[in-house]
C-alpha cells in the first residue's frame, strides 16, 4: 500500500535528524528511490534535497551532483510540488555545488562555471539577493588564483547580505583567510578579533578562524598571542564535527614553526586518517600543506624523530616530510591543471620554504614544579610534612591579594581564564600538600590537568593527572572517588602514548574495587551497603572502559585483544547496573576493535548490540554512528539484506 505524504515526510524528517555519515546517506538514498518510484510527487523535492544535504556533509559532494541535478530538473518540470522550504533548500544547494565541486580536481572548470552561471541566472529570475552569487564568484576565482580575484573580493564585500548569505561568522572568517593569504595580516587579524569578540559560533567556527589567527600572530611577531590562540584553536577543534582538515593543517604548521617536533608528530598521528582520506581532495591537500610546512620548519635538526603511522610509508619526521611533499605535489599539479594556474604549486613552494622561530615557544599551560624523586614516597609522608623539592617551595608561596589559591582558581575558571585557573590549581595543590592534605592536593592537580586538557596541552595534562592520582591514592581516597580522575586522565594517556603509568594506576584501583568490603551487620546500614556495592560495580565498569579506550589507541594485536576483553567486561558491568547507553558505547568499541582484528562475526554481534542498546536508550546520534560501522561491515561481508533492515530501522 502506498504511503501517505505525511508518512513519507515523517520518515524523511527522521533521516534529516540523524548525524551525517554512511547510515544517514544510505537511508536518504533509499527514501529518494522509493519516492521517485512510488510517490507521492509532493515529497520528491524534500527527499532529494535531504539526500543532497546528506552527501555534501558526509564528504561526498561529487556524488551529490547527480541528485542535485535531478532536484533542479524536478523544479523546472513541476514547481507546483515545491513548498517554500523545498524552494529554499534547492536554491541553497547551488552554493554547496559551486563551492564544493571545486574541491575535486577531476571536476572540469567548465562544469563548475556552467553551474555558477546557472545559479546566477536562476537567482535573478527568482528575485533573490545577490550575495550568495557574489561570494561564489569570488570563492571560485580565489580557488583558481584568477587575475580578477581582487575585483571579485571587493564586489562580494560590497554586496548586501540576504537570506542566502553565509552565516554571520563564516563570512568574516572567509574574508580574513583571503586577507592573510594576500599579505594583509594585520587587517585580517583585526577582523578575526572583532568577530571573536561577538561570541558567534557555527559548525566550523571559531575553530577555523582561531587556527589561522594563531599563525597570523606568529607572522606578526606576537608569539605569546600565537600560543594563547593556538590553545583556543585546539579546544575549539575538539568541538567540531567535520574533518576541519585546513585548520588541523594550520595547527600542525604552528607546532613545527614553534619548535615542537614531539607535539607535531603526535598531532599528525592523531589526524593520520586525513593524510589519505579527507572529505575532499582539496581538504586533503590543505592538511598535507600544513604537514609539509610544519616538518620543513623542523628540518634538518629533527629529521630522525620517530613517527608511528599505520598506512603511510614514513617512520621518521624526515621521511614524513618527503612523503607529504610528494603527495601534495601530485594534488597541486592536478588542481593547477584544472584551474589553468600555478596557485597551488606556489602554495606548496611556500610550505617547503617554511622556517621555525629562533627559540622554541613555550606551549605548556602551567609551569610545573619538578616531580619528587618518587611519587611512591608520598605514600609514606607524615601529614604536615612534605618531601623536599619544588612542590614544597610552591606551597610556601602566598597570593599577593590574600585570596586563597583554590578560590582564585575557581574564580578564574568561571571567568573563562582556563590558563590562569590551571596555574592557580597547581598552586592550591602545593598549599594542600604542605598541610599534609594529600587528597585535596590530588583533586587540585586533577582540576589543573583538566584545564590543560581543554587547552590542548596533553603533555602537561598527563603529568598532572599522574601526580594527582598518586596523591589521591597516598591520601587514602576512596577508590570509587578515584575512578573519575582515571577516566579523565585516559584521553591524555592515549594521546601522549604514556600508557604504562595510566594502566598501572587503573589496575591498582581495579584490584581494590574488586575486593568486597566486609558486610555491616547493622540493619540500618544495609541499604547504604547495597548502594556502595552498586557504586563499586559502576566504578569497575568505568575503569575497564577507560582502559580499553586507551589500549585501543596504542596499536599492536596483543593490546587490542586486551582492549576487547576490557570493553566486553565493561559492557556487561554497565548492563548489570542498568547503564544501557554506556553498555552500548562499550559494545560499540568492542565491535570496532574486533572488526580491526578481522573477527567479523564477533564484531557484527557487538555492533548490533550497540545499535540495539542505543535504541533502547533513545540515543539517536550514537545509534546512527554505530549503525554506520555495522552497515559498512555487513555490506563488506555480503549481508546487504541485513544492512537494508538496519537502515530502515533508523527511521522507525
Amino acid at each position: 500500500m502506498s504511503r501517505t505524504l505525511d508518512e513519507v515526510n515523517r520518515e524523511i524528517a527522521r533521516i534529516r535528524s540523524l548525524p551525517y555519515g554512511v547510515a544517514r546517506t544510505q537511508a536518504a538514498e533509499l527514501q529518494a528511490r522509493l519516492v521517485e518510484a512510488e510517490g507521492p510527487d509532493q515529497a520528491r523535492a524534500y527527499a532529494l534535497s535531504v539526500l543532497v544535504e546528506s552527501m555534501v556533509w558526509a564528504g561526498e559532494v561529487d556524488r551529490a551532483y547527480l541528485p542535485f541535478t535531478r532536484l533542479v530538473r524536478w523544479w523546472d518540470e513541476h514547481p507546483e510540488h515545491f513548498d517554500e522550504v523545498d524552494k529554499h533548500a534547492m536554491f541553497w544547494s547551488f552554493k554547496w555545488m559551486v563551492g564544493h565541486l571545486g574541491d575535486f580536481p577531476t571536476v572540469p572548470a567548465a562544469q563548475i562555471e556552467a553551474t555558477l552561471d546557472d545559479m546566477e541566472r536562476r537567482y535573478a529570475l527568482a528575485g533573490l539577493g545577490r550575495d550568495a552569487v557574489a561570494y561564489s564568484r569570488f570563492a571560485w576565482a580565489a580557488r583558481r588564483g584568477a587575475a580578477d580575484v581582487e575585483e571579485r573580493y571587493d564586489a562580494w564585500v560590497a554586496t548586501p547580505r540576504d537570506e542566502y548569505s553565509q552565516c554571520e561568522v563564516c563570512d568574516p572568517g572567509d574574508r580574513a583567510s583571503y586577507l592573510f593569504e594576500t599579505g594583509r595580516t594585520t587587517e585580517g587579524a583585526r577582523l578575526v578579533e572583532e568577530t571573536l569578540d561577538r561570541g558567534l559560533t557555527c559548525a566550523t567556527e571559531p575553530a577555523d578562524m582561531l587556527a589561522g589567527l594563531a599563525l597570523a600572530y606568529l607572522d606578526l611577531g606576537r608569539p605569546a598571542d600565537a600560543v594563547r590562540t593556538h590553545r583556543r584553536a585546539v579546544a575549539a577543534l575538539a568541538e567540531t564535527s567535520s574533518d576541519m582538515a585546513a585548520a588541523r593543517g594550520e595547527r600542525i604548521e604552528l607546532l613545527g614553526r614553534a619548535g615542537h617536533p614531539a607535539r607535531l608528530v603526535r598531532a599528525v598521528e592523531q589526524d593520520q586518517r586525513l593524510l589519505l582520506e579527507a572529505d575532499t581532495p582539496r581538504a586533503r591537500l590543505d592538511l598535507l600543506l600544513g604537514v609539509v610546512a610544519g616538518t620543513a620548519a623542523l628540518l634538518p635538526a629533527h629529521a630522525d624523530v620517530a613517527v608511528r603511522l599505520a598506512d603511510v610509508p614514513a617512520a621518521t619526521l624526515g621521511a614524513l616530510h618527503a612523503w607529504a611533499a610528494a603527495q601534495a605535489r601530485t594534488l597541486a599539479d592536478a588542481f593547477d591543471a584544472r584551474n589553468g594556474s600555478t596557485r597551488m604549486s606556489r602554495m606548496l613552494a611556500d610550505a617547503l620554504a617554511t622556517q621555525g622561530v629562533a627559540e622554541p615557544l613555550d606551549l605548556d599551560v602551567v609551569r610545573l614544579p619538578a616531580a619528587p624523586a618518587e611519587d611512591a614516597s608520598v605514600a609514606g609522608t607524615t601529614p604536615g610534612v612534605l618531601p623536599d623539592g619544588p612542590v614544597a617551595a610552591a606551597a610556601a608561596g602566598a597570593s599577593a591579594t590574600g585570596e586563597p589559591a583554590l578560590a582564585r582558581a575557581e574564580r578564574l575558571l568561571s571567568a573563562g581564564d582556563t590558563e590562569g585557573a590551571a596555574q592557580a590549581y597547581v598552586e592550591a595543590a602545593g598549599h594542600a600538600e604542605a598541610a599534609g592534605l594529600l587528597v585535596d592536593a590530588g583533586y587540585a592537580l586533577a582540576e589543573a590537568a583538566a584545564c590543560a586538557q581543554v587547552l590542548g596541552d596533553e603533555d602537561t595534562s598527563a603529568r598532572l593527572f599522574e601526580r594527582g592520582a598518586a596523591r589521591l591514592r597516598a591520601g587514602g581516597a576512596d577508590p570509587v572517588d578515584l575512578v573519575p580522575v582515571l577516566v579523565a586522565w585516559a584521553p591524555a594517556a592515549g594521546t601522549t602514548g604514556e600508557v604504562d603509568p595510566f594502566l598501572a594506576a587503573v589496575d591498582a584501583t581495579r584490584a581494590t574495587l574488586v575486593e568486597e568490603p566486609e558486610a555491616d551487620a547493622s540493619p540500618e546500614q544495609a541499604a547504604l551497603a547495597e548502594r556502595r556495592k552498586g557504586d563499586r560495580r559502576r566504578a569497575l565498569a568505568d575503569v575497564d572502559d577507560a582502559a580499553a579506550r586507551v589500549l585501543a589507541t596504542t596499536g599492536g594485536e596483543e593490546r587490542l585483544q586486551d582492549a576487547v576483553v576490557r570493553a566486553g567486561r565493561a559492557a556487561e558491568a554497565y548492563a548489570g547496573v542498568g547503564a544501557v547507553a554506556d553498555a552500548a558505547h562499550a559494545f560499540w568499541l568492542a565491535g570496532r576493535l574486533l572488526d580491526a582484528l578481522d573477527r567479523t562475526e564477533d564484531a557484527a554481534w557487538h555492533l548490533e548490540s550497540a545499535v540495539e542498546g542505543f535504541g533502547v536508550a533513545r540515543a539517536r546520534e550514537p545509534r546512527t554512528q554505530a549503525a554506520d560501522d555495522l552497515v559498512a561491515l555487513l555490506r563488506r561481508t555480503g549481508h546487504d539484506d541485513r544492512a537494508e533492515e538496519i537502515l530502515r530501522s533508523l527511521t522507525r
